[in-house]
């Protein structure tokens, strides 16, 4: 190909317009690369491509470059021959390495098809999480999809948490994560001065492959495994959770005000003569949220004043990326790892008592019934005239003429106030159908040494339900507002159940003589109708248990499909932007609905993914440290007795949950009586074949803690003496509470 041909060619690069705009010596397009190479019809070398292509000698190395952050993204493949393929050609499937203690794993394809099984043979290739290209390689002999790795896009473990070991003098850290079941190999030179058995970071220097294992050097010693907040620091650094703020935030945070400017107050309505208040928890130290309810002959006015965040964090500054890293604030036991540095989060834009504070307010409208009539949004100033909490505000409103509601006895005519409300929005709530599952939270008290000490459930009142549905009408509010406007937001979506859980879980209720109402398409209602049909069963438990699991997990998507489980066709999170980022878009965009503008911080698709993630990342660390400590607690306990309830039924044998301390463990099917037991999942039991005995979620048994493994946080129980030769008792219909 002559140069004016080669010239002509480049020219036709339907992003070439795109490229000048980018780039002063515009290469060939990435899409205009993928084009060529599949009009040629063959693999074709780097040199060939070039020569193609009319690259001269100065383009060189930047082609290059290009090339391989294709190659590094999956978009095209080198062969063994050094030939560049286009990657559609060659049936190769792009994807994440979910790793399986058990030393499997599987690829989670991203373009959302169905997962395929790697061979613990094809994972000493990989580390749990790394990016890879496989090939399909048949079914395995449990007609799995199984795959081959054929490379390797991205390495994205670079450094670990795990615990240090010597074996015959050879030093290795085992990988906290459990997903992770390759040890690391440290050189003798590389421990840090470490002992054995500490907790340590460690830096992989050589990554694992088909022959060795992966190699790595100490950089950082934690401590002793049973040192206080240990098990925090394992989680942070397991889980990859931002912890420490940047140097930038030191610096913005140093130019923010001590207080409330007055120029501030300029275009935001004065609400300071309103006496909103706050209602948390004993501990709480961020309050986000202030309220107030004002009664006539017509109905109720409700001002749900909300922190405003987007005042002082604004979007791509450094409080901003941040936030937007740490996705929301993480709550462990005795630590928080907030979302916001302390200067905003417990400062400026916390709620304090008899302080000026700037809000976004919802100021809504109800009717007698408790039906809305009409709300607005405004940026307002406000001052919290009490700090109140949920225990002091049940104990007022059950005692009005106690010494703590006369101490408040300004605030109390507007707490029963806010209580009537409650009490006519819970009615509209049971008619819209939303789903109640009965749950108990539980709270842990801690000793000095910052160790379990005991652990109780968590009595919710009148003054949590209050505020929750206080919270739940703004922000109804909200995703109707931005809906109305035509403005992107992220919901917080809550699907309908998939087919497949819905025809089982509808077969698992026939089988016990109960129906789920909505035929193909059940509503929240038909869920709730039936929770109310089996409160009184002896098997409610497993009944709830079993429909609860049905349901998909709550996220955020601009994609509005509504919230199943609260029956809202709408709903987004505007009550938390101190402690959620979701919240924090949610206020942005509302201002821009208001100034007349549009809020566009980037693809919501996106945004919505990362924020989903950070969620369940959070949820995943807080579960890890909650596990550990209740692991610790449960040592000095070998050998004693507990009345427990089964959780969760498996195949290797039965989750069961102590009735009074709220500690979980297993039973692991070789410990059952002597039969052989089979799991029945559409009955969510096991099955002794020769004696016919089952066990079932929700049955009642008495249990003998056996086991505890502080490594990998394992409490194991068998059957009490007692239990072995009787059938576990059926659970006992609670009392109805009046």
């Amino acid at each position: 190909m002559s140069i004016k041909e080669q010239r002509k060619l480049r020219k036709q690069d339907p992003y070439l317009e795109r490229e000048k705009t980018r780039y002063a010596y515009p290469l060939p397009s990435r899409e205009f690369i993928l084009q060529i190479l599949k009009q040629t019809g063959i693999p074709a070398t780097e040199q060939q491509l070039q020569k193609l292509l009319g690259i001269k000698r100065h383009e060189q190395d930047a082609f290059a470059r290009r090339l391989t952050a294709m190659l590094r993204e999956g978009q095209i493949f080198k062969n063994r021959k050094g030939d560049l393929c286009v990657m559609e050609k060659l049936d190769l499937i792009k994807g994440s390495v979910q790793g399986h203690a058990d030393g499997y794993g599987f690829l989670i394809p991203d373009n959302d098809s169905t997962d395929l099984f790697l061979p613990a043979k094809e994972m000493h290739k990989v580390l749990h999480g790394d990016h890879v290209l496989v090939r399909e390689a048949g079914l395995d002999r449990r007609g799995r999809r199984e795959a081959v790795i054929v490379e390797v896009l991205e390495r994205v473990n670079h450094q670990l948490v795990g615990r240090l070991h010597m074996d015959h003098g050879i030093l290795y850290v085992v990988a906290e994560n459990k997903r992770i079941n390759q040890d690391i190999l440290i050189p003798g030179d590389s421990s840090f001065n470490a002992s054995a058995g500490q907790v340590v970071i460690v830096e992989i220097i050589q990554q694992p492959s088909k022959h060795a294992q992966p190699i790595g050097r100490i950089v950082e010693i934690l401590g002793d495994y049973i040192d206080p907040g240990m098990e925090i620091e394992i989680a942070l650094r397991k889980h990859d959770l931002p912890h420490i703020f940047p140097a930038e935030i030191e610096k913005l945070s140093a130019k923010l005000p001590a207080r409330v400017l007055q120029k501030d107050h300029s275009e935001r309505r004065d609400l300071r003569h309103l006496p909103l208040v706050t209602i948390d928890g004993e501990t709480a130290r961020d309050f986000d949220d202030a309220v107030y309810c004002a009664c006539d002959d017509d109905g109720f006015v409700l001002y749900v004043a909300i922190a405003d965040v987007s005042q002082y964090v604004h979007p791509g500054d450094a409080f901003d990326k941040e936030a937007f890293s740490r996705g929301n604030s993480v709550y462990f036991p005795l630590r928080v790892i907030p979302m916001l540095p302390e200067v905003l989060s417990n400062g400026l834009c916390s709620l304090n008592p008899k302080l000026n504070r700037l809000c976004m307010t919802c100021e809504i409208r109800f009717d007698a019934q408790g039906e809305r009539q009409h709300y607005v949004f405004y940026p307002a100033l406000m001052r919290s005239h009490a700090r109140l909490t949920y225990t002091q505000v049940a104990a007022m409103l059950a005692a009005p003429t106690s010494k703590e509601a006369k101490r408040h006895a300004k605030l109390m005519p507007d707490l029963k106030n806010l209580h009537a409300l409650f009490k006519v929005l819970l009615k509209t709530r049971k008619k819209r159908g939303a789903i109640d599952f009965e749950t108990t939270e539980t709270q842990m008290f801690f000793n000095d040494q910052g160790k379990i000490e005991k652990i109780e459930p968590v009595q919710r009142n009148d003054a949590h339900r209050l505020i929750e549905e206080c919270m739940l009408a703004a922000n109804v509010c909200a995703a109707d507002f931005l809906q109305q406007h035509e403005h992107p937001v992220l919901f917080r979506t809550h699907e309908t159940p998939a087919a497949d859980k819905l025809e089982a879980l509808r077969h698992f209720l026939k089988e016990v003589g109960v129906q789920l109402g909505g035929k193909n398409k059940p509503k929240a209602s038909d869920y709730a109708r039936t929770l109310n049909k089996i409160k009184n069963r002896p098997d409610k438990h497993l009944l709830q248990t079993v429909m609860l699991r049905s349901l998909p997990q709550a996220q955020y998507s601009p994609d509005n499909c509504g919230h199943f489980g609260l029956a809202y066709d709408a709903y987004a999170h505007f009550t938390s932007p101190i402690r959620r980022y979701p919240d924090l878009l949610t206020h942005r965009a509302i201002k821009a609905v208001l100034r007349g503008e549009q809020y566009m911080p980037g693809d919501w698709h996106v945004l919505g993914g990362h924020c989903s993630q950070t969620e369940r990342r959070a949820d995943e660390a807080t579960r890890d440290v909650e596990t550990w400590l209740k692991c610790f607690f449960m040592q000095d306990k070998i050998n004693e007795c507990f009345d427990a309830i089964i959780s969760s039924v498996t195949g290797f044998g039965l989750f069961v949950a102590l009735e009074t301390i709220y500690v979980e463990g297993l039973i692991h099917i070789s410990e059952l009586p002597s039969d052989y037991f089979h799991f029945d999942p559409a009955r969510h039991c096991l099955l002794g074949e020769r004696t016919g005995r089952q066990f079932r979620i929700g049955d009642r048994l008495s249990v003998k803690l056996v086991r505890v493994d502080l490594e990998t946080s394992k409490i194991d129980f068998i059957l009490s003496e007692s239990q072995k030769s009787t059938p576990p008792k059926k659970s006992k219909p609670k009392q109805k509470k009046r």
